[in-house]
């Protein structure tokens, strides 16, 4: 009740003052504390509307103008939040690839208007691609409830639903896609109808059972090889405990894991040894931006029965891998000892561009989502050296990340709005591995937006275009009985 009494107070404010002009404004000598922030940030040209409000709630309304060197300029005046016409706002991005807009705000408290300091705003001239794909999902522990995945078209506030488990009983999760191509594409189903839909070349999806008699379960964490004709995975025996005092709540572990590679034009899982050792923990595989080497996590297993998970270490190891005769190398290299460091790593993520490789680096242990200490690192391939990357880390969560495929662009979730629910953020790493400041998934009324959606952002990934994702077909597939059997190279 308290939150619709709110609700209706706080419009009928914002109504009194919508379209009101800024007049006898008391000049601030500080620029505006607004929500999200984006003063200073780096965005695409292509980016959908930057929409704000003043982050003290307190503010009856806001005016927000836009100018460019040109003379150009967009106006949002007298409402709850600034927000702009997206024809024209494209239409000003476009005419300053390149170069800074500045943003002057005024918001209206009870005691009347107030003017800041303005702040700018810089258009780079690398876009973003069409969209991304992400699982929205309730922050719980044991059970899932409605979830679903979701594609966002980046250029609007467009959002549609590819599948949600309301078309069947189970959960939905792991979705992925060759370099944001969807026409090449995995995404798995747990529960009663457990199956992996695959789709390649664009052609019509299969449901997979990939668990075989040479394996430990059903493959999950994919990732696709650029030829379009393997995807890596691991298979996890996965367990949780809740924490009873440390902060990060819950504990995500595997109790073994190993790696696979699937051929998908033969049907056939790739195994090695050197990939399922018993002593050794192997998980979150990725192949390089020219297919021949296969990254992933790696940590000595801990003893039967102990319970030590602070003591689990992952490093980032790296394999040969022959996409030719799809053979892996004799030798495992330790790319990261972050075991040495008192750290653990998860997530690896190289460029398209093969310059870098971002990495999560929390504690210990490689679920990572739960550790408000868990920073992202990026490793420069060219010389081996990593780096905490402090333009984007903030002092809680850090943890799934992707880049786009013209490798200039990364999403990345964090907790840091709030503690609680994982959001997508947005930062331009140029050639050089200078990062910019950060910004949030833009919404068109961010506030009620985020504070009225009670659910994670989880596993962004960028798509390249739409991914003509047919639910019904897809719902027919996972509540029929059939399951396509992965084999295993003899």
């Amino acid at each position: 009740m308290k939150k619709i009494l709110y609700t209706l107070l706080s419009i009928l404010l914002f109504s009194a003052c919508s379209g009101e002009t800024v007049k006898d404004a008391k000049q601030e000598n500080v620029q505006p504390s607004i929500y999200p922030d984006y003063l200073g940030v780096t965005i695409p040209v292509n980016i959908a509307p930057l929409c704000f409000c003043m982050a003290d709630e307190s503010a009856l309304c806001i005016d927000a103008v836009i100018t460019d060197s040109h003379g150009n300029n967009l106006h949002s005046q007298g409402g709850e939040s600034a927000n702009f016409d997206i024809s024209d706002w494209h239409a000003l991005l476009d005419k300053n690839r390149g170069d800074s807009l500045s943003v002057t705000v005024s918001a209206k408290y009870e005691d009347g208007w107030h003017t800041y300091l303005p702040f700018s705003i810089y258009v780079s001239a690398d876009s973003i691609d069409y969209g991304i794909c992400y699982r929205l999902i309730e922050p719980g522990y044991e059970v899932w409830s409605k979830m679903g995945i979701y594609e966002r078209d980046l250029s609007s506030f467009d959002e549609f639903a590819l599948i949600e488990n309301t078309q069947f009983e189970g959960c939905v999760n792991c979705h992925s896609f060759n370099r944001g191509n969807p026409a090449d594409m995995s995404l798995h189903i747990r529960g009663a109808h457990s199956a992996t839909l695959l789709r390649h070349n664009d052609g019509p999806f299969t449901a997979y059972n990939t668990q075989t008699d040479q394996t430990l379960g059903f493959c999950v964490y994919p990732y696709w090889h650029p030829s379009g004709r393997y995807v890596a995975y691991s298979t996890n025996a996965t367990s949780q405990l809740f924490h009873i005092a440390d902060p990060n709540r819950i504990e995500v572990f595997d109790t073994a894991s190993d790696l696979q590679v699937y051929d998908v034009d033969n049907n056939e899982l790739l195994l090695s040894p050197l990939l399922k050792q018993d002593s050794v923990y192997e998980t979150y595989p990725v192949f390089s931006a020219d297919g021949r080497s296969l990254y992933f996590c790696a940590a000595r297993a801990l003893p039967e029965g102990s319970l030590q998970l602070d003591s689990i270490r992952y490093n980032l190891c790296r394999i040969d891998f022959d996409p030719i005769t799809g053979n892996f190398g004799s030798s495992i290299d330790t790319i990261v000892y972050a075991e040495d460091q008192r750290k653990s790593v998860s997530f690896p993520r190289p460029s398209y561009d093969g310059r870098f490789l971002c990495y999560t680096l929390s504690d210990y242990g490689q679920f990572s989502i739960w550790h408000h200490e868990a920073d992202l690192h990026l490793l420069d391939l060219s010389t081996g050296k990593s780096r905490p990357m402090t333009e984007i880390n903030s002092k809680d969560t850090e943890s799934f990340h992707n880049w786009s495929s013209n490798s200039r662009w990364m999403v990345f979730s964090s907790r840091r709005d709030d503690g609680l629910f994982t959001r997508p953020y947005f930062c331009h790493v140029d050639s050089e591995g200078h990062v910019s400041k950060p910004f949030m998934l833009p919404q068109q009324d961010p506030r009620r937006f985020y504070r009225d959606r009670f659910l994670s952002f989880n596993a962004p990934d960028f798509i390249v275009s739409t991914t003509h994702f047919d639910s019904y077909k897809a719902s027919c597939l996972i509540n029929d009985e059939f399951r396509k059997d992965f084999g295993v190279r003899k």
